[in-house]
């Protein structure tokens, strides 16, 4: 096996440690909200210490990449990784739940920007959406898990196991990474972030993604909220399995299609699928709230083997977020690659996924509370309409830029 192949493998291993951990603390937090008595207030604060340090580290982090070793800075976010899951096995407090969220939001961005940034440095241009698209298809692997896990481990041992898994997770990462992983050679001199700004491609880049960024996060947390809630407030109630089977099905088609999706848009172009990802997941998006009235027009089951009572929605519902997922898989790899190509020859590969992560951040913040409003002021079918027109907004504004400034042939070319 040579060795940028396994350099990739170490750097697999640790978005799959990065994954397993973000998606077990999304079972554990209402767990924990319970044992420490949390308000409303404090409830949000556990969510907004991990967006909020997310916010102000991407700069500093993605700089530092830039200016100095990676694998270096890697190695020691890998390490303060353990340090982290440790520290939530002492939690006792709502305020310390908050502090270690925290350094989990330091932990997500900082392993984020930086094992990017090193898969794309290690790929070719011809390859590079492909080992993107694999290693997010370890994330995304992880997270299923750590779904599926969590909730076992917790039930049956309680809030320490998990971490320990997770703590030992980071070791092995660390182990990998330390082993056989090279040390990273490329300096930048100055502050990336300001030329990146002006880049022209950068830019068309953001006229999508910053729409795109609305819907997505208001599609899935809505998708939950719609098949969680009670029928009261327009809901299908699903219990909490039936309700994991739902949300995984947009991870596991996700993960299962961007390798291959990845290696397409190296190939015919990452512009192409950009767009077609994110047409389709708009067009998906205003299926959803329709899923029940297909259920009853196709005749669907309202009981299913092993999950027991669902409704006649279930099986249109698991399919459309697994379209989500489907669409979601041309978009996200081939974006990344876009990024990569414009940060590899010397401008600060690290920073301008510093300046993709900066620009998802007012959308995924506006994103809840206009579902919010949108649900109590139209109804909750309201937030998939508007998120999917987001979605195609943003398509449509990314293609008048991209050929006004660049031509119809950057489709292809890109």
């Amino acid at each position: 096996m040579d060795s940028d192949r396994l350099q990739l493998y170490s750097l697999y291993v640790s978005r799959f440690a990065g994954g397993f951990g973000f998606s077990a603390l999304s079972v554990l937090l209402p767990k924990y909200a319970n044992a420490l008595d949390a308000s409303g207030i404090m409830l949000g604060l556990f969510y907004t210490g991990f967006t909020a340090t997310q916010a102000l580290v991407v700069v500093p982090l993605a700089w530092a990449g830039d200016r100095y070793d990676k694998r270096a800075i890697f190695l020691g976010l890998l390490g303060f990784g353990v340090v982290v899951s440790l520290a939530f096995t002492l939690v006792e407090t709502s305020w310390q739940l908050v502090a270690v969220r925290g350094g989990q939001g330091v932990l997500a961005t900082g392993m984020g920007l930086l094992s990017l940034s090193l898969v794309g440095e290690l790929a070719t241009p011809a390859t590079r959406a492909n080992y993107i698209g694999k290693a997010n298809s370890w994330r995304l692997a992880a997270s299923l898990l750590g779904l599926a896990s969590a909730g076992v481990l917790f039930d049956r041992y309680g809030f320490e196991p998990v971490f320990y898994v997770l703590a030992v997770l980071f070791v092995v990462a660390f182990a990998a990474v330390l082993v056989l992983l090279d040390a990273d050679d490329t300096r930048i001199e100055g502050f990336p972030f300001s030329d990146l700004a002006l880049n022209g491609r950068i830019l068309t880049l953001t006229s999508f993604r910053a729409q795109y960024a609305v819907a997505v996060t208001l599609v899935r947390s809505w998708v939950a909220v719609f098949a969680g809630v009670t029928a009261a407030q327009g809901g299908l109630a699903y219990s909490g399995t039936v309700l994991a089977v739902v949300l995984s099905a947009e991870k596991f088609t996700n993960m299962l299609f961007q390798p291959f999706t990845g290696r397409l848009s190296d190939r015919y172009g990452r512009s192409l699928f950009v767009a077609a990802g994110g047409a389709a997941y708009g067009f998906v998006a205003l299926v959803v709230p329709f899923t029940p009235a297909i259920g009853s027009a196709l005749g669907m089951p309202s009981s299913l083997p092993l999950l027991g009572a669902a409704s006649t929605a279930f099986v249109p519902l698991v399919a459309a977020n697994g379209l989500l997922g489907v669409a979601d898989s041309f978009r996200e790899p081939a974006s990344m690659a876009l990024f990569a190509d414009e940060g590899i020859d010397g401008e600060g590969i690290a920073s301008s996924f510093g300046v993709r992560e900066l620009v998802w951040r007012p959308g995924s913040v506006l994103a809840p509370v206009l579902g919010g409003y949108l649900m109590a002021e139209f109804g909750m079918q309201w937030a998939f309409y508007v998120g999917g027109a987001f979605a195609l907004t943003g398509v449509a504004t990314f293609l008048a830029v991209l050929v006004r400034s660049h031509g119809a042939q950057a489709l292809t070319e890109w």
